[in-house]
């Protein structure tokens, strides 16, 4: 039986991390208390470096207490959203070899193959390489986007779960009145490109600040907030994508410019 330990998390970064391996939450005042199951907890096992900062760079992967680049013909789309998603960021928007140079250690000797679900890339299955070399200048590079600042967590994809918003350094559950749910939700899922307002299924239990939409603002950010605590509102919005892309196209290769999705 796994020993639980509370763990007080300010971090943004940190904390969308935490989420992904942790049993549950509670959120008090503007500390976030998460409560997580000692045999779930990993450390840092994926990292982007020589970016911009987290969100961008070269792709390494800790292998036998030490970090590998990733070479560029193992790793594609599905591989870069779970990372994306593991960091804290928003969806990939950039990714090619030799982006971010090269790393000055060994090479990942494996293929990734996500499925773009998982929570941590190493939780994805692999396959042996078919080249056991990985020329110069194909170290993999990736650049995700910022995230949102609204999001839906714990449902089936982006378009469904508990909203949280993006706000003073931290994600804050939202809540509202039961009279004020539609309106709310239809912000949310327009906000996030993911059409309109299937169902409003009971929300969570714990308490998130107050929201207070018209229904007709294009994002939370235009709606009111309240100092009341209400119980977390959940949305299931009609967009069925697993992962959605502001940007369309998502095209590999290998030429030596900057890959960046195009509409």
């Amino acid at each position: 039986e796994p020993i639980s330990t509370s763990y007080s998390i300010k971090h943004s970064k940190l904390q969308s991390f935490i989420q992904h391996i942790c049993v549950s939450s509670l959120t008090v005042s503007s500390t976030k208390l998460i409560e997580c199951s000692t045999n779930s907890f990993s450390p840092e096992s994926v990292r982007l470096v020589d970016g911009a900062g987290l969100c961008s760079g070269r792709v390494e992967v800790k292998s036998n207490q030490s970090w590998a680049s990733v070479c560029e013909a193992d790793f594609d789309r599905q591989d870069a959203e779970v990372v994306c998603v593991e960091l804290g960021c928003g969806a990939p928007a950039a990714l090619q070899g030799g982006l971010y140079g090269e790393g000055e250690g060994q090479t990942w000797d494996k293929e990734f193959q996500c499925k773009g679900k998982e929570s941590l890339l190493l939780d994805c299955d692999t396959s042996d390489r078919e080249n056991n070399t990985c020329l110069p200048g194909n170290a993999v590079g990736l650049t995700c986007s910022e995230p949102d600042d609204v999001r839906l967590v714990g449902g089936d994809s982006r378009c469904a779960g508990g909203v949280e918003w993006y706000d003073q350094g931290e994600w804050r559950i939202v809540g509202t009145q039961d009279w004020e749910q539609e309106d709310v939700a239809a912000v949310v899922c327009r906000q996030l490109g993911c059409g309109s307002t299937v169902s409003v299924p009971p929300g969570d239990t714990t308490r998130g600040v107050e929201v207070i939409c018209s229904g007709s603002e294009s994002s939370l950010r235009e709606c009111r907030r309240s100092d009341d605590l209400l119980p977390g509102l959940t949305v299931i919005c009609s967009g069925n994508n697993k992962k959605h892309f502001q940007l369309i196209s998502f095209i590999h290769t290998t030429s030596s410019a900057p890959l960046m999705m195009t509409v």
